[in-house]
């Protein structure tokens, strides 16, 4: 196989990845955070895993998986906190998801790109 196949092979995981999360209920996670994560293109090209109502987008496929894509959380009085969980720096409270999303983008890893098949072993 070569590097453009795989390639070609992880888009594909990562695309049907996201048609499933995107269809996922609300009792699983509220839409809107999947939405305004799928609108950002680079987001887009992570793989997405939903935990506990909370969406982790994932620099490989398979597990285990880095921790350094930051994390969007709701915050009970409103707004949202996005969290790099790898070192656990808190990066900011924004009120909308979309300036969540936002900043996740804002602090993606360095050298991020899309997902590859494999674990965090294999970046």
């Amino acid at each position: 196989m070569t590097n453009d196949e795989t390639s070609r092979d992880a888009a594909d995981i990562v695309s049907a990845k996201w048609q499933t999360v995107l269809a996922y209920a609300d009792h699983k996670i509220n839409p809107a955070t999947t939405r305004a994560a799928y609108a950002q293109p680079r987001l887009r090209e992570l793989f997405p895993v939903v935990s506990h109502g909370v969406l982790y987008l994932n620099r490989c496929t398979g597990f285990p998986a880095p921790a350094d894509v930051p994390v969007v959380y709701r915050l009970s009085g409103g707004g949202f906190q996005v969290v790099r969980e790898s070192d656990g720096v808190n990066l900011g409270e924004p009120t909308t998801l979309e300036e969540a999303f936002a900043l996740v983008v804002a602090n993606l890893p360095e050298g991020c790109g899309p997902a590859i098949i494999g674990t965090a072993d294999d970046l």
